[in-house]
């Protein structure tokens, strides 16, 4: 069993929260049956949309990510356009480990990028905790949100600790992710005490999203389809078990969601996901069957089918509504992100197919 270090102690005390017992993002995210298909978009609020593009000009992505107003506004853009069922924190994986005072930025066409890769002991031991009040204007801007939602859900997110572990380690973005590879078999103590103190990071992060009112949590492992099964048994799952379990106390619910990852649906479940999301790769009724036939599932367009003809993308989303029916929760979504040049009256278009079937 890998040694983990501790969740951070809190208050047993868990913070009132609106009452949305009819919103269809959280009737099916219980694993109930909504009367319409629920629908949101991962990057909905982002560079896709013109009024977006208006109010970040000039402005780095991490700076708009810390100031309480912006990140409300462009949360909000999405829902008032498109009429989703669930607003997605305009934020970013990397922010906690910015707020706590790792050197690392988003350079744009690039993605996040750090300083110093973290790759030895010394390193690991440098790197800081995060604390709640480095992310009091992202809790500040989730108060806002909750005030100016109405009756919509508003989910808040955290990178998972491999992602994470990953960025810093490879120094930025990785296809093959050999420095992460070689570490975590190579010093196997080293990664695990990397991954817990990673894991500390997200729960914090999380649980200052809770307390300022979140109604949903998404746990993002981008890259831990990178991995095989035993691989990510043995390296990851004690550390995302962590983080969701930490959170479990709020009653919300819990999405875990990573790219390539039809071969860990089922070791991704075994996180404490209540709702498992689905790449494009793996149809949403075998993803069912894998999953044992009861699961909860968010999913899964193509995103690139968001630039094909009317025709085809109606095909699709048809064919993606059907399939999710196998499943005792559906929540329609794409594979991954929204595209920067998406045509934002085509994501418009979608919601309102989705929510007609």
């Amino acid at each position: 069993m890998p040694e983990v270090s501790s969740v951070p102690a809190r208050s047993a005390v868990v913070p009132a929260r609106r009452a949305l017992p009819g919103a269809p993002f959280l009737v099916a995210a219980r694993g109930e049956r909504p009367g319409r298909v629920p629908v949101w978009f991962m990057r909905q609020a982002g560079r896709s949309l013109p009024e977006y593009r208006a109010l970040r000009e000039g402005v780095p992505m991490l700076d708009a990510c810390f100031d309480p107003e912006m990140l409300a506004e462009i949360t909000l853009q999405p829902v008032r356009r498109h009429h989703v069922d669930a607003a997605v924190l305009f934020s970013d994986i990397v922010v906690p480990l910015k707020a706590a005072g790792v050197e690392i930025d988003i350079v744009p066409g690039t993605g996040p990028v750090v300083d110093r890769p973290v790759r030895d002991a010394a390193a690991v031991r440098a790197l800081p905790a995060l604390e709640p009040e480095q992310v009091a204007k992202v809790a500040e801007g989730v108060g806002l949100l909750v005030d100016r939602l109405g009756e919509t859900p508003l989910i808040g997110f955290a990178g998972a600790p491999f992602t994470l572990a990953s960025y810093l380690i490879e120094g930025g973005p990785s296809r093959n992710h050999e420095h992460t590879k070689a570490l975590m078999h190579s010093e196997p103590r080293l990664w695990h005490d990397l991954a817990g103190r990673l894991a500390d990071v997200a729960v914090t992060f999380l649980r200052a999203q809770l307390d300022a009112g979140a109604d949903a949590i998404q746990l993002f492992d981008s890259w831990a389809g990178a991995l095989s099964e035993r691989d990510y048994r043995e390296f990851v799952l004690p550390h995302s078990t962590r983080v969701l379990e930490a959170v479990a106390a709020y009653r919300v619910p819990r999405f875990h969601f990573g790219v390539g990852t039809g071969e860990l649906l089922v070791a991704m479940r075994d996180a404490c996901a209540d709702v498992v999301g689905v790449d494009w790769r793996v149809p949403l009724d075998e993803a069912v069957r894998r999953l044992g036939g009861e699961a909860v599932v968010q999913g899964n367009l193509d995103p690139a089918l968001l630039h094909a003809s009317w025709p085809v993308l109606e095909a699709e989303v048809r064919r993606i509504v059907e399939e999710g029916r196998a499943a005792r929760g559906h929540i329609f979504n794409l594979g991954h992100g929204v595209l920067p040049g998406v045509d934002p009256d085509v994501l418009t278009r979608v919601v309102e197919l989705v929510h007609s079937l």
